[in-house]
């Protein structure tokens, strides 16, 4: 397991590396917007980075708020949203803590929670059950993440893998209702694959 020092994060963007960001919003936000399951409304994006899906959320009409803990991803941000001539609320917070007001209509969850260590998963669901409002929804994407060490039982990453298993007990239905359809797979720039789903605050 890599460790999850307060500059881990920011030394990744420093150095350029960030294997994770496609470049662009991610083709399976694209796909709940042009079917219709996400419409405009008060929506996060924690753990933001770069801030694709803040910019392309914004230039559809959408109060975005951006979160994420890493100075640098905050600041490309801010600079993605100038160039696109669009605007959203962008914050450097410890998601955590980190305490909306008001609550959401939505939240759009990507990257956030395979980078967060284990240890904090329970806290993080915790806290997203506080962000969103009852009958508002969590837009999710879980990542799959094969390694050979982890299925020995190393707590491996980040990103760390999500198992559906795991996730149907960390959003358990005393706060979410589950679809019944399966989650859609996501292909990863990584190799990796992430499934998509969409729950309802209860």
């Amino acid at each position: 397991m890599s460790e999850l020092t307060p500059n881990f994060w920011q030394e990744h963007f420093d150095n350029d590396r960030t294997p994770w960001d496609r470049g662009i919003a991610s083709p399976q936000l694209l796909r709940w917007l042009k079917a219709g399951d996400l419409k405009p409304c008060r929506i996060a994006v924690p753990g933001c980075g770069k801030g694709w899906e803040v910019v392309e959320l914004a230039e559809q009409g959408f109060d975005v708020v951006g979160i994420d803990y890493t100075a640098a991803a905050v600041e490309e941000t801010l600079v993605h949203l100038q160039q696109k001539q669009c605007s959203a609320e962008v914050v450097q917070a410890d998601v955590l803590v980190y305490q909306p007001e008001p609550r959401f209509d939505a939240v759009y969850e990507q990257t956030c929670l395979c980078a967060l260590d284990p240890d904090h998963w329970v806290t993080y669901a915790e806290q997203l059950a506080r962000w969103i409002r009852p009958g508002g929804r969590l837009y999710i994407l879980f990542m799959q993440v094969d390694r050979p060490d982890a299925r020995k039982g190393l707590k491996q990453g980040p990103p760390f893998h999500c198992d559906i298993n795991a996730m149907h007990a960390l959003f358990s239905s005393k706060h979410w209702q589950w679809p019944e359809a399966l989650p859609e797979i996501v292909p990863h720039p990584t190799g990796w694959h992430e499934l998509a789903i969409c729950l309802e605050r209860k």
